[in-house]
């Protein structure tokens, strides 16, 4: 297991972290939770190297995509960098990169009732005015989950307040800061139930942001 207890706050500077293999040899991965090496759920930072595809496999509890650099496919289409994509429980496919792809991946995290297929392309898809100075671009909703994008103009600062159900951070671009610490791009944090922080930036910065999901993770 890696970094399962969700009750623990979790940073990770990812371009810092090195690449493991996957069973493709021309896919390699940057784990950053984990329940078991090959299954259960999983998020990790995921390399394909041009060419490169995986054999087809399922998604017992849903597969959540956010493309980060490149172009990901599968036999549905092709996803460019900044696509948004969630594959619902039972799903199939035969994913590839033709010339290459860099990816933020969850494994088997989903409801079994959240069957939305979901296709979003983050820099075509409309912002909407958040708090203060703040654009969100929300990606998805199911209950207790948001899934947002959000752009923080520089010198932004947003009130101290309290993440019911924890919250997920991955740095896009910029850097994220807050009291504890300082975030570069790519990024990932993940804060437990009720954590509570006031987060700042100095340059634009655009996050990834999830929240309400970790009071009930397993």
């Amino acid at each position: 297991m890696l970094n399962m207890d969700m009750s623990q706050k979790v940073l990770i500077n990812t371009q810092d972290a090195p690449w493991v293999a996957s069973p493709s040899p021309s896919v390699f991965r940057k784990p950053l939770e984990r329940t078991a090496a090959e299954s259960g759920h999983t998020t990790s930072i995921v390399k394909y190297l041009a060419g490169a595809s995986f054999k087809r496999h399922s998604h017992p509890c849903g597969e959540e995509i956010l493309v980060l650099e490149g172009v990901f496919s599968d036999e549905e289409g092709d996803y460019p960098s900044g696509t948004y994509i969630r594959n619902p429980p039972g799903s199939s496919h035969t994913p590839f990169s033709q010339h290459g792809c860099t990816l933020l991946v969850k494994l088997n995290q989903f409801d079994e009732r959240d069957l939305a297929v979901v296709r979003i392309n983050t820099l075509n898809h409309g912002w909407r005015a958040g708090i203060g100075g703040l654009m969100v671009m929300p990606l998805y909703d199911f209950e207790h989950e948001h899934a947002a994008l959000v752009k923080w103009p520089a010198g932004e600062q947003f009130q101290a307040h309290c993440h019911f159900g924890g919250e997920e951070v991955f740095v896009i671009s910029g850097e994220f800061n807050d009291e504890h610490g300082r975030y570069p791009k790519y990024s990932w944090l993940r804060s437990p139930h009720m954590s509570q922080h006031q987060p700042f930036v100095e340059q634009e910065t655009v996050i990834w942001v999830k929240t309400g999901h970790l009071y009930l993770a397993k």
